[in-house]
């Protein structure tokens, strides 16, 4: 890893956020004017997807993956692609993991890989709702080392290199299509205030997804878990001072990290939805531990996650992370 130029990667990741975030808005008010949503079979797995969508884009506006909770849109597959051929003609020995390119069965090795979420939170992204992301994540030996991740409508913009701190970097609207918009604002580091002492899930702010897994065990335990965050201490709840979905997993990572929200807990995101925002955190002194009770250190690709903010100190983050383990209401289980 010494060898790889890691600040020159997240540069030139900034500048394709950039574009690629230019092609989000300009789509965002072009293409997404049919309300069709073309069947499914329900036999898919969550990106088993390759054969159907390339039947899918024959439509104009959103298709679906594998129900209509967990859409997939042409402006996908068009930024991916604006993404992987530019990051494999400026880096043609590294490997590329993208979410739709993505096949079934296929693992994260340790050669240096970009990991990729053109559009992470799409079904904001088909309602117009903005909290929507580029999600540009670089790992080597499998452990994230580069993340960038580009909101094009709020134009907030994170970046973190391992061991060099993460950022924001406010960026102006409006570029136009393909190219990237006028940078605004130098970058901030994260968190943006000082961190205070983490005093218990009673004062915290929680990001909770509903992803697009509704049905089976998963599913019962997110409802139980997320009940019993809420439920007064009278009812032998944790009562949490609220919860928040923004409906993108490297929104909620990245708000972690920058200290607006306390804490993050999910089951079901891949690796190309954490990568990059797994960096942005750890670098602004966040922690990133299993969704299920009892294990500290875990792989990008782990697929059940609890992110804590950064805490003076680190005064409260194992205290937090341990009282939250307390309140989940069964394991989650998902295929790598």
């Amino acid at each position: 890893m010494e060898q790889i130029n890691l600040p020159a990667i997240r540069d030139h990741l900034i500048a394709i956020a950039l574009k690629a975030g230019s092609m989000i808005t300009q789509a965002s008010s072009t293409t997404l004017t049919s309300t069709g949503m073309p069947g499914d079979d329900g036999n898919n797995n969550n990106n088993n997807n390759n054969n159907n969508n390339n039947n899918n884009n024959k439509n104009n506006g959103p298709s679906t993956k594998k129900n209509s909770a967990d859409l997939v849109t042409e402006t996908d597959q068009a930024v991916e692609d604006f993404i992987s051929h530019d990051l494999k003609a400026a880096y043609p020995s590294f490997h590329f993991m993208g979410e739709e390119t993505y096949v079934p069965g296929q693992k994260l090795g340790a050669e240096p890989t970009f990991i990729v979420d053109p559009i992470d939170g799409t079904t904001n992204f088909v309602h117009g709702w903005p909290y929507v992301s580029v999600s540009l994540g670089f790992a080597v030996a499998r452990e994230p080392v580069v993340g960038v991740v580009f909101n094009p409508f709020t134009g907030r913009l994170y970046h973190g290199v391992k061991g060099r701190g993460s950022f924001l970097r406010m960026i102006r609207h409006g570029g136009a299509e393909g190219q990237a918009a006028e940078e605004m604002e130098e970058d901030r580091r994260l968190p943006l205030r000082r961190p205070a002492a983490l005093a218990g899930l009673d004062g915290c702010v929680v990001a909770i997804e509903y992803g697009s897994d509704r049905s089976g065990q998963n599913w019962r335990t997110k409802v139980d878990t997320w009940a019993a965050l809420g439920a007064s201490k009278d009812e032998g709840g944790a009562m949490v001072h609220s919860a928040r979905a923004l409906g993108s997993a490297a929104l909620n990572l990245c708000g972690v990290a920058e200290g607006t929200l306390d804490a993050y807990w999910e089951g079901g995101c891949w690796a190309w939805d954490v990568c990059a925002g797994w960096v942005v955190l750890k670098e602004a002194g966040g922690v990133i531990v299993d969704g299920n009770p009892g294990q500290w250190e875990i792989p990008v690709d782990h697929r059940k996650y609890l992110a804590v903010r950064a805490a003076e100190g680190s005064k409260g983050q194992r205290e937090l992370v341990e009282e939250f383990w307390g309140f989940i209401k069964g394991p989650m289980e998902y295929e790598h």
